[in-house]
């Protein structure tokens, strides 16, 4: 059941014409500093639990962020955990030169980012991949899975209310859609399919707020996984592959960029700021094609605009492609930044959910 919050304001009628002047200013005043919903043109029907408020930010530079008192830092540091590191017994070089062009790529970015790459060859790639995020809109692919392994379960197809409900949540990133299927699913069921794909770190967010789940890179891939696995449990993993391929073309940025001809993706996305750490900018896809498959995953916050996000995250894609594509002439650039909306996906309230935000449990401080 979704959150409501009841209105208990009353209304005094009072004669003076002073006291009613006084009044009207005040209601005037609270209307225009009141934050206003913010209704993203990139998610269609947007859908918050009633009683949350959502608000865009400007599309600021790093310098000026740094200065609204949300703190800026480099995306790679000399912290270990945030190291780069490439592993392919097949392969040493490549898993040498990758996880230098992914340290090239972070060199000069500000913000949060968390990265995880596999290859169906046993190629590795990972930075801070156990660190926790909102997952915004990258919930969806988590809600398809979970729906199309409980029609499994089931012994059916999906039903009519199911496929309508399905397809505008991955290929539009539909969020009315999306909670109605958070909703039918449920936290029980939800949290058994994470079990089973062996998820470690990821927490369904409360109630209706599915844009809230906390998840890291890890688990995103371990959640694509279930998708390109050829022995993977999920026997129509076909249909959600399909879905994911046909997310709308204004939704396509992040990790396909730089991807050779010859391949597909299949990609969903994230965008929300939030009062806390900025915008999370997250992007997760599968590419499969010429015989071979592989996944990339990178999640970040504390990113001034999603605009900035976007572009270390396809910076980090041409570096994947790049090598796994053995130097290839990339198939697609960088998206251009007036292609870029600055709107929210709509997924969750930008202000702190109390008891959920305050304070943030194992998140990144």
């Amino acid at each position: 059941m979704r959150p409501h919050i009841r209105n208990t304001r009353r209304t005094r009628y009072v004669p003076s014409v002073r006291h009613c002047r006084t009044a009207l200013v005040a209601a005037l005043a609270s209307v225009l500093i009141a934050p206003v919903p913010a209704v993203s043109a990139a998610a269609a029907s947007p859908r918050i639990p009633t009683g949350a408020a959502t608000r865009r930010l400007p599309a600021d530079t790093p310098g000026e962020y740094r200065q609204t008192g949300t703190p800026g830092h480099r995306a790679h540091s000399d912290d270990p955990t945030d190291s780069v590191t490439c592993h392919a017994p097949h392969a040493p070089g490549l898993a040498a030169r990758l996880s230098h062009d992914i340290r090239a790529a972070l060199s000069s970015r500000d913000g949060t980012v968390s990265v995880a790459v596999h290859d169906d060859l046993g190629l590795t790639c990972e930075l801070a991949s156990r660190r926790q995020y909102d997952s915004a809109s990258v919930a969806k692919v988590l809600i398809m899975e979970g729906l199309l392994r409980r029609a499994e379960e089931r012994g059916r197809k999906l039903t009519g209310w199911e496929t309508t409900n399905v397809r505008p949540m991955i290929v539009s990133s539909d969020n009315d859609a999306a909670w109605r299927l958070w909703t039918a699913l449920g936290h029980t069921y939800l949290n058994g399919f994470l079990a089973r794909v062996r998820t470690r770190a990821t927490v369904l967010g409360p109630g209706g707020y599915w844009g809230l789940t906390r998840t890291t890179a890890d688990d995103q891939m371990r959640l694509l996984d279930v998708l390109t696995n050829t022995r993977s449990f999920l026997r129509t993993r076909a249909y959600g592959l399909k879905l994911l391929s046909e997310v709308r073309s204004d939704q396509r940025w992040g990790v396909p960029a730089g991807m050779p001809p010859g391949l597909k993706a299949h990609v969903k996305n994230g965008w929300l700021p939030r009062s806390t750490h900025g915008w999370r900018v997250h992007s997760v896809g599968a590419f499969t094609g010429e015989g071979r498959a592989y996944r990339i995953v990178v999640l970040s916050h504390d990113n001034p605009t999603k605009a900035y996000g976007v572009r270390t995250i396809e910076r980090i894609a041409q570096a994947v492609h790049r090598g796994l594509g053995q130097g290839r002439v990339l198939g697609r650039d960088l998206t251009p930044p007036a292609a870029i909306s600055e709107e929210p996906d709509g997924s969750a309230p930008y202000d702190p959910l109390p008891g959920w935000d305050a304070p943030e449990p194992d998140a990144t401080p």
